[in-house]
């Protein structure tokens, strides 16, 4: 097995909100992910925070999302 190979990535999710996925569309989870992470309940809105957990959200959004 080569160890110098990188883990691999998950692919980027689309960055839309389907009418069919409701409250599991990938962003919605992502951000759940993000809040459990970071210790931010989960009904904060991305304007709320400071700029540290906006900046951490903004790098997690652009790793995770197309």
């Amino acid at each position: 097995m080569d160890t110098g190979q990188r883990k691999k990535q998950p692919p980027p999710v689309d960055n839309s909100v389907s009418d069919t996925t409701g409250q599991y569309d990938l962003r919605f989870v992502l951000w759940r992910q993000f809040c459990a992470l970071n210790n931010i309940p989960v009904d904060t809105l991305p304007s709320q925070l400071d700029n540290d957990q906006k900046d951490r959200w903004e790098e997690m959004k652009n790793q995770r999302l197309r």
